[in-house]
């Protein structure tokens, strides 16, 4: 059995579409470039997400000219290029609730854009130089503006196993976007192996168990139209992925810490190391 790496992607602006690449930079929190920028709320600085924001979906952001221009594109707005400022003004952020002190605010040609996708008055914020925020779980780790870790493992078997589910029941299968996975993994055929590596080696990047990815009702958006598609995975996904440590949460993929950075190719083999409390 030989295990390699099918996808990867990554989220430039966090809630915002992802950006597939056949090879990808692994830095201690996460793939180059992922979720660096958050949309905030331009008066209070809380983060935008699908959860209240679904348009979010289509949303489309791609960081060009070696990190130096952010390219943003959506249907009825159009596109913008705009310089991506590494530090300058800022203002305070926050998410879940919790403060996350100061981000660089993007300046106003990047809020009028994202005021114009959503409706909403909004500002562009990237992570400060120096930024430092921990994890959770079995591998704290570092990350960006993820929710709570650095990289989010899926398998096609997962998926697979998850649409016979759904489909047995008279449901429309469901694609991976709509858990945006920043590796995806194939070649096991056994339905969420993933949660069970307590570390991985990937191409020259080493990842470590974190917990099992917990999910929300972003899963139920179609990631392609931005609207809602629900109830589905995660009606099914309650008959068989509860979590009763996490106040019964389904889980659908792993999120991992990095413990060694390096460079990552689709078609990498990938090592399993020991198991998840072995």
């Amino acid at each position: 059995m030989t295990i390699t790496v099918r996808e990867l992607a990554y989220y430039p602006v966090k809630g915002c579409a992802g950006v597939r690449v056949d090879t990808a930079r692994v830095t201690g929190t996460g793939l180059e470039h992922d979720r660096t920028f958050m949309v905030v709320d331009a008066a209070e600085g809380t983060f935008r997400s699908q959860r209240a924001h679904p348009a979010m979906a289509v949303l489309r952001a791609e960081v060009l000219d070696s990190g130096t221009v952010l390219a943003l594109f959506t249907e009825g707005v159009g596109a913008l290029r705009t310089d991506i400022v590494p530090d300058g003004p800022r203002r305070e952020v926050s998410m879940f609730g919790k403060d996350l002190g100061p981000a660089v605010d993007q300046g106003d040609e990047a809020a009028q854009w994202f005021s114009d996708a959503l409706g909403l008055p909004s500002r562009l914020v990237r992570v400060v130089p120096g930024f430092d925020r921990d994890g959770w779980g079995d591998t704290p780790g570092k990350l960006n503006f993820a929710d709570a870790h650095a990289v989010l493992v899926t398998s096609t078997a997962s998926l697979a196993g998850l649409n016979e589910r759904i489909t047995a029941r008279g449901a429309a299968p469901v694609p991976m976007d709509r858990f945006r996975p920043n590796i995806v993994l194939t070649g096991d055929d056994t339905p969420h192996f993933e949660d069970g590596a307590a570390r991985m080696t990937l191409g020259t990047v080493e990842l470590a168990h974190s917990v099992k990815a917990l999910r929300c009702n972003v899963t139920l958006v179609d990631q392609l139209t931005g609207r809602g598609a629900g109830p589905e995975p995660l009606r099914t996904l309650a008959t068989y992925r509860r979590e009763p440590e996490y106040g019964n949460k389904v889980s659908f993929g792993a999120k991992n810490a990095v413990v060694r950075e390096g460079v990552v190719r689709v078609g990498d083999r990938v090592s399993i190391g020991s198991p998840v409390g072995g």
